[in-house]
């Protein structure tokens, strides 16, 4: 067959033009309700209420006694980190890597987040949400963030929790849980907003510009709406790495009252990223900025909603329950090896799911007890293709495809015992799954059921009012996936990975000192690992060990001294993740540092301030054999650590109410570094150089 050359489209300005309505049934028979009970107010409990995030159900609101490792990072923060992407600002958190070891390294199609030494491409070893929801298009099937729907300007702020979670969240839990909220419709009478508009210039490559909109309101019957939008078009440092997008989404909220409300959001998102790739040694040293793959690009696109339901029946009550589908696609078109053909990946997707949840609390002697119960269905639907196209012809090579089909139910109890100033929660989550993998046109039908009971227990000691110490134990597991189902067989059954992750640390809080240590180990058996591309064969053969250490602190000088208007921030994580089985046994993992370290100050007088910061990481290796040299392909061999600086000042304009004004450089040494990447676009990936921005914003 003979068509028409596949080439890259042209990236155009971007034009936004979206018209979205909805309709609202009300909902009857919401009890009255309390904020909370006497009794648990005096035993310092938390009230039974949610936040509007899901992540913040079922009593686990308080970051402060949340019995396990997590960090979170609000909207102020992210703005003054300077940070371009989710990437640069998760670099920041104790333990988590960003490692860009991807052919969409820079582009902001796909997020490469590791937690704790585990794999970061395309972030699979960790449950990623946004307001609550899961960001992977099928998050059974290829939880691999390749197409990651989310960005900074959105969003309000980012809750990481490293362990503790598991009961709640899964499956690919092992390496935390990431959760990405958007911002709130706002709770005051009237109508708020704000615009906002950045550019950055790279010293090498060319320059973008990122902006977005906010603008929403309550009205006095009850009804919040908020608009959200941001976008971005430019290029990133790279030479032909053009890229836009758009996300733009309509957050509804009703208040029923007696404590009732529903909730909802219907959001759009697109890109199109023409994508670098990697280079070859000799290439990265003649110029680690060229192109040498114009034609490679990726492209996709999401719609979704969700609704919700929250009811606080009673001071010892609440119920939820929510529901949401989302519908995406995305493509890369890749040339391959002699530069003669592309390849070209097109997956489409649709995903359901349902989730109600119900919390009650009750008194058992001298203990009280907040036992929650919840469940979720999971639908997943999508259609995978693979074929080639020969660039000087056309010609087209037909095309493979497969049907793939999830369905998982998952249900959990936990109960969060408050004895004294003792808070012990145990809790049981069960995952069951049926995935099939169907050949389009073909006779080949693969299928499996896994079923997995994951126990846990957390721990909480409120040592005081600004001391917890808190230990956990969780299991977490990730799901045999669709294109590892195609090489099962009676001599190969593929069983899902199994993790164990255990925690002990502390938490001190007050009103001018934040500290936490974390003292972590997972042991992660069963792995499932490519061990043959031709022909394409998964074993499990992976057993990992990770063991480290997690240090924060953020310090604000006494208002009154002489370091009056300065605070200081610093973290530091050392992690240790040795392979336990094959012939690399007791050497380090691939793409991952053993110590990461951020340090940082901030100055506040009047309108101004200033921010100094610096983040660091060590050497990593690219294979799993540690090999110190590097090969002609760029692919393997050591990458060497850095050090970034980066400064920022802002600006509150004198007599423009709402007016703000951000300037900055980020690596302001202009320091060279580089990652590897071993996928289709195998080679040596520079790292961002010296990046001067400038950010206003108008709020009315």
């Amino acid at each position: 067959m003979k068509t028409k050359q596949h080439r890259a489209p042209t990236v155009r300005p971007t034009r936004c033009a979206a018209a979205i309505s909805l309709a609202l049934l009300s909902l009857h028979g919401a009890a009255s309700a309390q904020q909370a009970d006497a009794a648990a107010q005096a035993d310092g409990l938390e009230t039974i209420q949610v936040s509007g995030d899901w992540l913040g159900t079922g009593l686990e609101n308080s970051v402060k006694t949340y019995p396990g490792a997590r960090t979170v990072v609000k909207k102020d923060a992210i703005e003054q980190t300077g940070a371009t992407s989710i990437g640069d600002l998760l670099r920041r958190v104790p333990g988590v890597q960003s490692t860009d070891n991807s052919g969409t390294a820079g582009s902001a199609i796909s997020l490469n987040i590791g937690v704790r030494g585990l794999t970061g491409r395309y972030s699979p070893r960790s449950t990623i949400l946004l307001d609550g929801i899961p960001l992977a298009s099928a998050p059974y099937g290829q939880p691999q963030l390749s197409f990651a729907p989310v960005n900074l300007n959105n969003i309000e702020s980012v809750d990481v929790i490293r362990g503790g979670g598991s009961v709640r969240f899964g499956p690919q839990n092992v390496g935390g849980i990431i959760n990405f909220k958007s911002r709130s419709i706002p709770t005051t009478p009237g109508v708020t907003g704000d615009a906002t508009m950045r550019y950055n210039s790279y010293d090498h490559g060319g320059s973008n510009k990122q902006y977005s909109a906010f603008v929403g309101g309550q009205a006095e019957n009850g009804l919040g709406v908020a608009l959200l939008y941001s976008g971005q078009e430019g290029s990133g440092w790279r030479d032909k790495s053009n890229e836009r997008f758009n996300d733009v989404a309509l957050k509804l909220r009703f208040d029923l009252g007696g404590g009732a409300e529903i909730y909802g959001k219907v959001s759009y998102y697109d890109v199109l990223s023409h994508t670098a790739g990697g280079l070859t040694t000799a290439q990265y040293n003649a110029n680690p900025f060229q192109n040498t793959r114009p034609l490679d690009f990726w492209k996709g696109d999401r719609k979704g909603f969700d609704f919700g339901y929250l009811n606080t029946i009673s001071d010892t009550q609440e119920f939820e329950i929510r529901t949401y589908f989302n519908q995406s696609s995305r493509a890369s078109t890749l040339i391959q090896t002699g530069n003669t053909t592309l390849r070209i990946q097109p997956r489409n997707y649709e995903t359901t799911g349902i989730e109600p949840r119900y919390t009650q609390r009750f008194t058992l002697g001298s203990t009280t007890h907040d036992v929650t119960v919840g469940y979720r269905y999971l639908r997943e639907r999508g259609t995978d293709y693979d074929f080639s196209q020969t660039i000087a012809t056309g010609v087209i090579v037909p095309a493979t495809a497969y049907n793939n089909s999830t369905d998982a139910n998952a249900g959990y109890i936990d109960d969060k015992i408050a004895i004294g100033k003792w808070r012990i929660t145990p809790g049981l989550r069960f995952e069951s799954i049926r995935s099939t993998r169907a050949a389009v046109g073909g006779a080949s039908t693969f299928e499996m059921s896994n079923n997995k009971p994951l126990p846990s227990v957390n721990v909480a000691y409120l040592l005081n009012n600004e001391l917890t110490l808190f230990a956990n134990y969780n299991t977490s597991f990730g799901v045999v996936q669709n294109t590892q189902l195609s090489t099962t067989s009676a001599a190969n059954p593929l069983a899902p990975e199994l993790a164990k992750t255990a925690e002990t640390g502390a938490r001190w809080k007050s009103d001018r000192l934040s500290m936490e240590a974390t003292l972590f180990n997972i042991r992660f058996d069963n792995q499932i690992e490519q061990v043959s591309s031709t022909p394409l064969l998964y074993r499990n053969l992976g057993k990992t060990q990770h063991n480290g250490i997690e240090l924060a602190l953020d310090y604000t000088f006494d208002p009154t001294g002489v370091l009056r208007g300065w605070s200081v921030y610093a973290n530091y994580a050392y992690t240790r993740a040795l392979q336990e089985s094959g012939q690399y046994s007791g050497k380090d993992l691939a793409f991952y540092s053993r110590t990461t370290d951020t340090v940082g100050t901030r100055y506040q007088t009047g309108p101004w301030g200033l921010n100094i910061s610096t983040t660091h990481q060590s050497r990593q290796f690219a294979d799993a054999s540690n090999v110190i040299a590097e090969n002609a392909a760029g692919g393997s061999g050591e990458i060497p650590g850095f050090r970034l600086w980066n400064a920022q000042v802002d600006w509150k304009v004198p007599g423009a109410k709402g007016f703000d004004v951000f300037a900055g450089v980020n690596n302001l040494t202009d320091r060279r570094y580089f990652t590897r990447t071993q996928d289709g676009n195998v080679g040596k990936l520079v790292g961002a150089p010296r990046t001067i921005y400038v950010q206003g914003r108008y709020a009315f």
